[in-house]
């Protein structure tokens, strides 16, 4: 990754530091830090740059800002945010209000927030090249590339403690001859650099007699976490994908890093580009760190970040015209449950344990809604109702779903750009077909949106439900989109569908977004004489009052004649089918109270329950 040529813009003047400069070395002898809560002390100590942040945030006029270890729901009613929270160990978030604009603040503080070292990197990385190539055997994962990165680093570098001198040139002027001598060769590749570059990168910095490069305690941590942070991370990325708050990250151009957080919704970074070239310059190589390089006959890329994080590029001003733009869906590194849904009001406990057994049952569901209406999310937390002795397929473009069953194939297709060459493409149409040899008995398939869907039709034709997303934001435009270009299913076809759940991002009185299962419908049939389809709405949200409704209580199609058919269940008795969704929806009701809400968590006391026999229908007590 390039090193940071961002530009950084407070939202404040930065403070006087009136204090001893080396505060962070006698904490107890600063006033802000005995100022400071329990929690921020404890973070101070761990990561020293973050106290010299807050010597720079005028408090005189805002006040010290909250510390959080975590963050709750409930801060979204906060009007004007001031505080602070740990994105990782190393970097921090400070959210900061905007009186005038409906966006607030995202300031990332790390340990280069405060110390310029750009220019002493390419030294730096001379040194390190030198040693790189006398090494006998290649680091091969990251956590390796980053294990012999901190050993070199320790070794090129020497750490000045307070009142040190310098050998050979003294601080200041090596400062100012390295900026006037090298500044023009600090944004090229090394490799492509004479060793004139090289001898002026090298004899321009304080070094050791034994060749060491000297630095601060503090100019120490930033270099190192620079040099990992662009050569094995994300570049300046790195904090916004290791925030676990963040959902979307977009760079339109030039300018602003806009965040999509999940307490705070709408934020503008501090960090952003000036010019077009810098930030082109990063996304090829950000485009390259996904192995999906990225040029001018081929300037779209839809692509996997490291993490998992979905990334949509647009490459060069001829396109964008405001400069290359990137598009980030965030990974969640722990799937939402689905009582963690109902948490969030999403859907009810009826509706969960209706899908509960329709899913159990072998029936075929599609998520539909539009884009970040939360369909993958949900279509993730319904996994958790799949029989754990089942196999499962999932056939993705990008590998988002997260399944808890032990028997589970994960694909994923394979596109141009991966540098295989002509005729090395693997789409989902054709693991799709491969999924059927396999002998699933569910096919999870990440989006429906072409020929694809032909075959995943085909598949239900022949008794393997399957579960998708797609693109509708109702059941008769999905109807007309299968139907349609370029997915082509003959309309007869469609019924072998059993469930179509509509999602949707809606705005509340109170501004907020949030995101609910607008439907839940049931597919009937299709009628030839009149071209018409039927379908049966189970459950829909009232706006009204925030709650869901249960319509279709008494006249579901797919409990009474095909569930109840299966389960044994006689005709006279088939209208007991809602009596064990509700049975079911106590089930999760108690396993909530129980605070089984993370993912795997939930999986397992649900499989405990079916082992234990407590989900059996007893006919013969109906």
């Amino acid at each position: 990754m390039p090193a940071l040529t961002a530009a950084l813009n407070l939202p404040f003047t930065p403070a006087e530091n009136t204090e001893d400069n080396d505060c962070v070395n006698n904490l107890e002898s600063c006033a802000l830090y005995r100022m400071l809560p329990v929690n921020a002390k404890e973070y101070v100590k761990k990561s020293p740059h973050l106290l010299e942040y807050l010597h720079i945030f005028p408090v005189d006029e805002f006040g010290i800002p909250l510390f959080f270890s975590e963050l709750k729901r409930d801060l979204k009613s906060m009007t004007d945010p001031n505080l602070i929270y740990p994105a990782d160990d190393t970097v921090f978030v400070h959210i900061f209000f905007d009186q005038n604009d409906v966006r607030n603040y995202y300031i990332p503080i790390d340990p280069s927030f405060m110390h310029s070292v750009k220019e002493m990197l390419p030294a730096v990385e001379y040194k390190l090249i030198d040693l790189l190539d006398a090494l006998e055997k290649d680091p091969v994962t990251d956590e390796e590339r980053t294990n012999v990165l901190k050993t070199l680093i320790s070794q090129v570098l020497h750490v000045r403690q307070p009142g040190e001198p310098l050998s050979g040139l003294t601080g200041k002027s090596a400062e100012k001859s390295f900026s006037s001598k090298i500044k023009d060769f600090l944004n090229k590749d090394l490799t492509a650099k004479t060793s004139v570059h090289r001898a002026a990168a090298l004899s321009h910095v304080p070094q050791t007699p034994d060749g060491r490069i000297i630095v601060s305690p503090q100019e120490y941590r930033a270099i190192e976490y620079m040099i990992i942070r662009d050569k094995i991370d994300v570049g300046l990325l790195k904090p916004f994908i290791n925030d676990k708050y963040i959902e979307d990250i977009t760079v339109d151009g030039v300018g602003p890093i806009f965040i999509e957080h999940k307490i705070f919704k709408g934020l503008k970074s501090v960090v952003g580009w000036d010019n077009t070239e810098e930030l082109d310059n990063f996304v090829i190589k950000l485009a390259e760190r996904t192995k999906r390089p990225i040029t001018y006959r081929n300037p779209i890329v839809d692509a996997t970040l490291p993490d998992g994080s979905r990334i949509n590029i647009v490459y060069s001003t001829d396109i964008s015209r405001k400069g290359s733009n990137f598009t980030i869906r965030k990974a969640m590194d722990d799937p939402i449950s689905i009582l963690k849904l109902i948490e969030f009001k999403t859907c009810d406990y009826m509706v969960a344990a209706y899908i509960w057994i329709c899913i159990e049952n072998g029936m075929s569901l599609f998520m539909s809604g539009e884009t970040a209406s939360g369909k993958t999310t949900s279509l993730n937390a319904f996994t958790a109702f799949i029989p754990p002795e089942n196999k499962i397929v999932t056939i993705e473009d990008t590998p988002e779903l997260q399944v808890p069953h032990k028997n589970w194939t994960r694909e994923v297709s394979k596109g141009k750009g991966k540098g295989e060459g002509e005729g090395s493409d693997v789409t989902m149409f054709d693991l799709l077909k491969a999924a059927l040899r396999q002998r699933p008995n569910q096919i999870l398939v990440g989006e429906i949106r072409g020929v694809e869907g032909a075959v995943a039709f085909g598949a239900m034709q022949t008794g393997h439900p399957v579960l998708s997303t797609f693109h509708a934001a109702s059941v008769e435009k999905l109807i007309q989109r299968l139907c349609g270009d370029p997915i082509n299913i003959p309309k007869t076809y469609v019924d072998n569908l059993n469930i179509v759940v509509i999602q949707s991002a809606v705005k509340r009185p109170t501004g907020e977004t949030v995101r609910r299962m607008l439907s839940v419908n049931e597919l009937v049939g299709y009628n030839p004489e009149t071209q018409g389809f039927s379908f049966v709405e189970m459950f829909h949200w009232n706006p009204v009052t925030d709650m869901f409704e249960f319509p279709g209580r008494g006249s579901s199609y797919l409990l009474e004649n095909k569930i109840a058919t299966m389960l044994g269940i006689p005709e006279h008795k088939k209208a007991s089918i809602y009596d064990e969704v509700e049975k079911r929806a106590r089930i999760l009701e108690r396993l909530h109270k129980a605070g089984y809400t993370g993912f795997y968590d939930l999986y397992f006391m649900m499989t405990k329950i079916k082992k234990q026999g407590l989900l059996k229908i007893d006919v013969d007590a109906m």
